[in-house]
């Protein structure tokens, strides 16, 4: 199966699944013609061109949402500050480059090929934060303490400079004492302190967040590896230092932005994930360890347990990490009324939580920007209440499409590279097990397949060794035995 192929069966894929793989004639005609469009610049815009913003990335993004820039401030507390792209400003609601991105709602990230949700006219050059190119944003301007406490925070417009395009692996790899020093620190010599009170401040939060019972997991991506146009693997694509720092800094940005919605009076779109459906099961698997967890679910008893799994097997702490997001379920997209506070996420223990750090990929984060600016320019909310619960239900609809287009493709990928290994046996843990059928991952490469014998009385999270017993490319299906 060669990269064309691959393609093709991808946009099939997301033609089943409802999402749109192609952009219309009229929104690829206004994606252009924003070229020429001068950006929108009314209303109080602050310029903080001259300050270290930075971006921190994969190797190969080139849609970039977020920069950043800390300060220490005196007896021990920290300003921080997010930059999010004013992709709005760019893509006015209502129009034809909208109407694409509410539909299809996310980008779509399959092993063949990006779907993005906007046309990467303005996704990867106009709305994206690129490095020596000045770009409107919304700034999220945070004080967090010497206990990772977010004590303040405010929302303004701004214009910003990025200044150094750094990349996960390289911070990761001197953050961690393991890389050399960056390139961009001989030409902006205060990016070296700047790295390190990120560093700083994103521990004090993460740690913050555990305390009040934020899961500490491990997972593992696939990533597929092309030679000559040709599929040659599934690597992992692991999380690392740099990564989790700034997750830890977008959850206190999407936080703050969640409870300024509320203050101002607004209603907003809140991502949630509720209490765990199988907490049993997750209460079997901590016993099969030798650990005992409530009967009722509890995150804070529940990451003790992970901590001690991560301590005792690190080696497979990875797998113990998946069969707990699995039984932990799905996240989902909710309305909240004007001024609502406290609709929870399990995972992140954090009770107040906007997706609005992504706008060039989510829709949701371009839904709670426009609010954001509408309360900043003190005008009505420019979405009602049944609006939002729709967009919100819509959301949740597609993202769960585009993760099983995303899958789909991935298997058929994975299904090629195993088509000579037939008969082979394989070390593998239970992912998925439902009336519609028992799934395992093997880790070499790295995929999910169908257990279709001797899968009686398995359950997420057992480990066993499976046989390869049949691949088929063109509908993605691995099917395994067990033995």
């Amino acid at each position: 199966m060669n990269h064309t192929e691959l393609q093709s069966l991808a946009i099939e894929a997301m033609r089943t699944r409802g999402l749109e793989p192609a952009f219309a004639p009229e929104a690829l005609r206004e994606a252009d013609a924003s070229r020429q469009s001068p950006a929108e610049r009314g209303g109080d815009i602050r310029d903080l061109r001259d300050l270290p913003w930075f971006s921190i990335d994969n190797d190969d993004t080139r849609d970039l949402d977020q920069l950043s820039v800390a300060h220490a401030l005196p007896d021990g507390p920290t300003r921080l500050m997010v930059a999010v792209a004013d992709v709005d400003t760019k893509v006015r609601a209502g129009s034809a480059v909208d109407l694409h991105a509410r539909h299809n709602t996310t980008s779509v990230y399959t092993a063949a090929c990006i779907f993005p949700m906007l046309p990467e006219v303005l996704s990867t050059d106009i709305t994206s934060l690129h490095e020596g190119q000045e770009r409107l944003v919304i700034v999220v301007d945070m004080t967090v303490d010497a206990q990772g406490n977010l004590t303040s925070a405010a929302l303004y417009r701004a214009v910003v400079l990025n200044h150094a395009k750094l990349t996960y692996d390289n911070v990761s790899a001197w953050l961690g004492g393991t890389g050399p020093a960056l390139p961009q620190f001989a030409s902006m010599p205060v990016l070296e302190a700047q790295l390190r009170i990120h560093d700083d401040v994103a521990t004090r939060l993460r740690q913050r967040r555990q305390a009040r019972g934020a899961l500490n997991l491990k997972t593992i991506a696939a990533r597929p590896v092309f030679r000559d146009g040709k599929l040659v693997n599934l690597s992992p694509d692991e999380k690392n230092r740099a990564k989790d720092l700034i997750a830890d800094l977008m959850i206190a940005a999407n936080a703050a932005t969640a409870r300024f919605l509320a203050d101002k009076g607004f209603p907003s779109l809140r991502r949630l994930l509720q209490a765990p459906r199988r907490w049993d099961r997750i209460v079997a698997l901590a016993a099969a360890h030798n650990f005992s967890l409530p009967a009722q679910a509890d995150p804070q008893a529940l990451d003790r347990f992970l901590a001690q799994q991560r301590m005792a097997d690190p080696d497979g702490f990875a797998d113990l990490s998946l069969a707990v997001v699995k039984m932990l379920g799905s996240g989902e997209y909710a309305a909240a009324p004007a001024g609502a506070l406290s609709i929870g996420h399990f995972g992140l223990a954090v009770n107040d939580y906007a997706h609005s750090t992504a706008p060039n990929r989510r829709y949701p984060d371009l839904v709670t920007q426009r609010l954001v600016k509408a309360a900043l320019a003190g005008t009505e909310s420019p979405y009602s209440a049944d609006e939002l619960a729709e967009i919100a239900q819509h959301c949740t609809l597609q993202e769960d499409n585009a993760s099983k287009v995303e899958r789909q493709v991935l298997k058929a990928a994975a299904a090629y590279l195993l088509q000579d290994r037939i008969g082979e046996s394989f070390d593998a843990i239970v992912t998925g097990a439902a009336p519609k059928g028992t799934f395992v991952r093997i880790a070499s490469p790295l995929l999910e397949g169908r257990v279709v014998r001797g899968f009686e009385g398995l359950d997420v999270g057992d480990t066993l060794r499976v046989k390869l017993v049949s691949v088929d490319e063109a509908k993605g299906f691995i099917d395994f035995e067990r033995g």
